[in-house]
């Protein structure tokens, strides 16, 4: 009776284990190769969903269906125009043939190895085929930040060797046309690539710093002397404005102190005249008393014209 009852058990899980591992579920961010013995089965499956597989013969490799990233390695490379530069790429890529990638590179490890293998060239071979002002910009468009330095140079700047004939968009197309050929067959479209970075080397940085701290104290220099006429002229200004300013507070000054003189003359005649004998007398005692002290001798006649009042003041 047990036995009977145990056995519709046993095969209950055992169609439950065989449906378990028969059964995979296939999401939006992934795609998946059957295999079997080492060999691919059907096509790859790369619509989200539930998918059957033969249990224990068949094997399920999940590979990544979303975009991928590559970081290259900074490198030194030298531009045709026998400059030396550090340059850093990037790239995003996708898995696009599920079982060439399978049978290529197996994995992302190794398809990041293979990345490197021919972007990393194809990047070289681009950037050493142009001038670095090609690798660093896009077109000839006047740059914003155009100021006095760019000015000081800028009839070197008007020469053929600082315009743009291809460009670092185009630069890159390049380096996308060369190495996606290559990539086909391992199952991986590049998406996209681009520099993240362009630098000097040390040797190079240095005299460009050199250079541009020439152009700024050439500039510094240039902005001192304009500063300093500026200066000049405002002093200059300053000075006559305020000569100006005296000449005609002198003048009024003086205007006013003459109708005051005449206004004071006029009303000293005009008192005077009321008695000329009382004006003679005091203005003698005044010459008195400023001639007339201890400190100084006077020998004068004694019919003297100076001396009247004083022989005429009663004993």
């Amino acid at each position: 009776m047990k036995s009977k009852i145990f056995l519709p058990i046993v095969l209950i899980v055992i169609i439950f284990a065989l449906l378990f591992s028969s059964a995979y579920i296939v999401d939006e961010t992934e795609q998946v190769v059957v295999t079997q013995f080492g060999e691919v089965v059907g096509s790859p499956k790369q619509s989200p969903g539930i998918y059957f597989k033969i249990p224990f013969i068949q094997y399920t490799n999940y590979f990544p269906k979303n975009i991928l990233s590559w970081d290259g390695d900074p490198g030194q490379i030298p531009t045709n125009d026998k400059t030396y530069i550090w340059v850093d790429t990037f790239a995003r890529w996708k898995i696009s043939d599920p079982i060439s990638f399978f049978q290529t590179v197996n994995n992302r490890i190794s398809a990041l190895g293979r990345l490197d293998d021919i972007i990393d060239p194809a990047v070289r071979n681009l950037i050493t085929s142009y001038r670095l002002i090609e690798t660093v910009r896009k077109s000839n468009r006047v740059l914003d930040t155009f100021d006095e330095a760019d000015e000081l140079n800028a009839e070197k700047r008007k020469g053929s060797i600082h315009n743009i004939s291809t460009g670092r968009d185009k630069i890159i197309d390049n380096i996308m046309k060369q190495a996606q050929p290559k990539l086909e067959k391992f199952g991986i479209q590049l998406m996209d690539v681009k520099i993240k970075r362009i630098n000097y080397v040390e040797e190079v940085r240095q005299t460009v710093y050199a250079r541009m701290i020439a152009e700024r104290k050439q500039v510094a220099e240039k902005f001192r002397s304009e500063g300093k006429g500026e200066a000049s002229k405002i002093r200059g200004d300053k000075e006559r404005e305020l000569q100006k300013i005296e000449s005609e507070a002198y003048k009024i000054a003086q205007k006013i102190k003459g109708k005051a003189d005449a206004k004071a003359a006029s009303i000293y005649a005009d008192a005077y005249n009321l008695d000329p004998e009382l004006y003679s007398f005091i203005k003698t005692l005044g010459i008195y008393e400023e001639s007339l002290d201890k400190s100084n001798s006077l020998i004068l006649s004694t019919d003297s014209e100076f001396l009247k009042y004083l022989k005429d003041y009663p004993k």
